[in-house]
């Protein structure tokens, strides 16, 4: 399993010292959000050039640094058509930009319901959502699929495809080749289901493990009918349990560590490689 980690993690910085500094922490692969890890390049839409990207591309290289992930998480279940197109544009430029870096995909959260920047958590889960989801998801696979670009999309319990089943059905609906999948483990288990961690990690293998393309690893407590993200190994998350089906279907994944701090990069990637090692 290769281990790697959010490059945001470790701060904004210009580009030659963010690389610098993943290659010093000893990261060899990241998920690379450009605006939020890049500082001294202007990111916003209309800006992208194949030079601009290209350049980006060799200084990470020249640091030994791949990019399994290039982070675009955008809202795509914004009701009003202008600021949701703002989205999808914003999304299919980073397409472009995955194009010339190198980045084995481009990936998304699927969003809360959000009207008027306000989340709506009672109307996230709605046929209405989903329809609304894959509306957008439609054109930024067609943009996927013309530039020859993977799409990944990541669940999380309190988005719109909140559990396996409805990724199962959101991957069917869709029918692209160009279509992963971002397991986070974490994001998909609450208080609800936090005690059938095996239950549902088979699910997700067999709805679609044959989409999944990359890994999300952090830990998490349950706090009354609540979850707080805590250190990797300090929480509940039943590491042997995943490793050993990630060690069966997809042994040598890009794993990417959320919330990692430049000190505690190597212990949390020892522990980790050690219990996928005996997995």
């Amino acid at each position: 399993m290769r281990i790697g980690m959010r490059g945001h993690d470790l701060g904004k910085l210009p580009l030659v010292d963010f690389a610098k500094k993943v290659r010093d922490t000893g990261v060899a692969e990241i998920q690379l959000a450009l605006n939020k890890a890049i500082s001294d390049y202007d990111f916003s839409y209309g800006q992208f050039s194949p030079g601009m990207a290209a350049h980006i591309r060799e200084v990470l290289t020249e640091n030994g640094i791949r990019v399994p992930v290039l982070g675009s998480y955008i809202e795509p279940v914004i009701p009003a058509d202008g600021p949701r197109q703002a989205e999808i544009r914003r999304f299919i430029e980073n397409i472009r930009y995955a194009k010339f870096i190198g980045a084995d995909m481009v990936g998304t959260e699927t969003g809360h319901f959000n009207n008027r920047g306000r989340h709506n958590p009672a109307l996230t889960r709605t046929e209405s959502a989903y329809r609304l989801l894959c509306k957008t998801m439609s054109e930024l696979l067609t943009a996927a699929e013309n530039m020859g670009v993977m799409l990944a999309v990541e669940g999380v319990t309190v988005h719109t495809l909140y559990c396996p089943e409805i990724i199962k059905r959101f991957v069917d609906d869709m029918a692209s080749q160009n279509l992963l999948i971002i397991f986070d483990a974490c994001n998909l288990l609450d208080h609800t289901n936090a005690d059938r961690q095996e239950e549902l990690f088979d699910d997700v293998f067999t709805l679609f493990g044959d989409r999944i393309a990359a890994l999300h690893l952090k830990d998490f407590v349950i706090e009354g009918d609540k979850k707080r993200e805590v250190p990797i190994g300090e929480g509940i998350l039943d590491y042997p349990a995943l490793f050993k089906r990630i060690k069966a279907h997809k042994p040598h994944i890009s794993a990417l560590i959320e919330g990692g701090r430049a000190e505690t990069f190597a212990l949390n990637k020892k522990y980790l490689l050690e219990i996928f090692e005996n997995a």
